[in-house]
């Protein structure tokens, strides 16, 4: 047992749910750690401010597949900074390093998050039977009674020689437990499991397969069948959205594809289309 892994054990007389227990590092490490794969070590740890912050810390130390993951997480960040918090064991929060070195341009980093999210959504589809949607580029979204919502997302951060990428999806929170109503749970979407353990095993081993298709294919998005398929199961395309772009300008358009740098494609009333590589993405409605 690793000093992390004590402190998790030890956090154990915590519960007062036996619907949350802790997660079985041990069993975890003997199911993913295996001769060859991806990943190289995995750690579960009580409680952090955020598995992102302490993951890239570490980085330049670490291999390549090292996870880290936090039963709960104090500081847990989302794009443009914004705040992740969620009960003990209520959800998975966790961080996994990638190193894609002289195989993948660095040009094509930028997919890492995509790919993420692909890797996720196959993940619980297969482990949970929820159908999981993107929404461009970092959200997950289940559908709750009838109703699109957030129940997980995806940070993504360069490190000296690589990319810190963090997962936090809402498993068990109930609806009084939701940070805002927009927000979502694998178990308000009717979700067949709800057991984090095999979940985690399920999205670790998605990451492994697409990652791997995605290296080995040098970082092409199209070689990969990582664009088509990303495409296929993004919400966003397709739908009318406002874009708030960093430096307070607004696009609002439709969105019609995901092009090869990762870049959404907005084609606005005037016909103009036009590539956007960061921003806030409000669907407003589906184009017939």
């Amino acid at each position: 047992m690793t000093p992390s892994d004590a402190s998790a054990g030890a956090s154990a007389g915590r519960w007062s749910s036996l619907e949350r227990p802790p997660l079985n590092a041990e069993g975890l490490r003997r199911a993913l750690i295996t001769g060859g794969g991806l990943w190289t070590s995995l750690d579960v740890v009580a409680a952090t401010g955020s598995t992102n912050t302490d993951l890239a810390a570490r980085a330049a130390e670490l291999p390549e597949g090292a996870v880290l993951v936090a039963e709960e997480q104090s500081a847990g960040r989302g794009r443009l900074d914004r705040s992740w918090v969620a009960p003990a064991r209520s959800g998975l929060f966790f961080s996994v390093l990638f190193k894609p070195g002289d195989a993948v341009p660095q040009e094509r980093w930028g997919w890492l998050t995509l790919l993420a999210g692909v890797a996720t959504a196959t993940g619980l589809s297969r482990a949970a039977g929820v159908d999981t949607a993107l929404k461009w580029p970092n959200d997950l979204l289940v559908s709750v009674e009838g109703e699109e919502r957030k129940t997980g997302g995806i940070l993504a951060e360069r490190v000296t020689d690589g990319v810190v990428v963090g997962i936090g999806i809402n498993v068990s929170l109930t609806e009084e437990e939701l940070p805002v109503p927009a927000a979502g749970s694998l178990v308000l979407a009717k979700a067949t499991v709800t057991d984090r353990d095999p979940l985690l095993r399920a999205v670790l081993r998605s990451l492994e397969e697409w990652y791997g298709n995605w290296r080995a294919a040098g970082g092409d998005p199209a070689a990969s069948g990582l664009q088509e398929t990303y495409a296929a199961g993004c919400a966003t395309l397709g739908r009318h959205v406002r874009v708030e772009l960093p430096g307070g300008r607004t696009l609002t358009g439709t969105a019609e594809a995901v092009d090869t740098d990762g870049r959404l494609v907005i084609r606005t009333a005037e016909g103009q289309h036009e590539a956007v590589g960061a921003g806030d993405v409000v669907h407003l409605r589906s184009v017939h």
